[in-house]
């Protein structure tokens, strides 16, 4: 199956080490070579790349590994097809408009004969159950709510009930966020590290690169990182237990109340 990544954090920071870790699962130290994605959101806008070639032979992948673009909440994806050819419009993260405010999306996992019948204001383009289940999820979230964006709390309480219907299908680990913080479901495996201080050196588990933290952060810093498999060595993981959603916000895990 696919692998996943996000960041959340309390001030813009760039992703490098963990993506550069994370991209060579997509072709050398893992199978996941159907295409990969990531979006960074910046402000009200989101940058947004995807590429049908394994992430470690993509040169947008190169481009994400080199350039550090800064982020306080970031989703990707590498992709092993389940459902969907390999194709561009095949690829995650998928972004969608909400309530005047974009949503990044991605899901690892493969949903059995899932077919929810959609009203025509969000529609896949390609042919994933993913993003299948992406436009699910917004349909019934301004079905419910209508127009106006809910309170976080009742965000929460809605997308537990939804993703709980929807993993009843298969397989179900997704990311979700609006720029203002990040949704984590897990069926089977996720895992997180919240990175504060005082920092400390991590090293890559899937390349010999490390990076000493407390050289490049403020005390104030806090980042959390969500991944499908833990990406260093020396940091001690925490796992999800399969059928959580946790929320994310400023880089800390939030009570299903916030």
């Amino acid at each position: 199956m696919c692998q996943l990544l996000a960041m959340n954090c309390n001030v813009p920071t760039d992703i490098v080490f963990s993506f550069t870790g994370f991209a060579h699962r997509g072709g050398r130290t893992d199978t996941h070579h159907d295409g990969w994605g990531i979006a960074f959101f910046e402000g009200a806008g989101v940058r947004h790349f995807v590429d049908h070639q394994a992430a470690i032979a993509s040169p947008i992948a190169e481009l994400i590994k080199r350039y550090p673009i800064k982020s306080t909440n970031v989703i990707a994806h590498i992709r092993k097809a389940t459902q969907g050819q390999v194709a561009l419009e095949n690829c995650h993260p998928f972004v969608r408009e909400l309530w005047g405010r974009y949503w990044v999306f991605a899901h690892n996992g493969d949903l059995k004969e899932f077919a929810p019948a959609l009203d025509g204001a969000f529609r896949p383009v390609g042919t994933t159950d993913s993003e299948l289940a992406f436009c699910f999820l917004l349909q019934e979230l301004r079905r419910r709510f209508g127009d106006t964006a809910p309170d976080r709390a009742a965000l929460h309480a809605a997308l537990e009930e939804l993703v709980r219907g929807i993993a009843a299908y298969g397989t179900f680990n997704m990311m979700l966020s609006d720029g203002t913080a990040l949704f984590a479901h897990c069926s089977t495996k996720l895992c997180y590290v919240v990175r504060k201080y005082p920092f400390a050196s991590a090293c890559l588990s899937d390349e010999d690169l490390s990076v000493d933290f407390s050289q490049v952060t403020t005390p104030n810093d806090r980042v959390a990182i969500i991944v499908t498999e833990p990406l260093t060595t020396n940091e001690t993981w925490t796992h999800f237990a399969p059928g959580e959603l946790k929320l994310f916000v400023d880089g800390a895990l939030q009570a299903a109340s916030i």
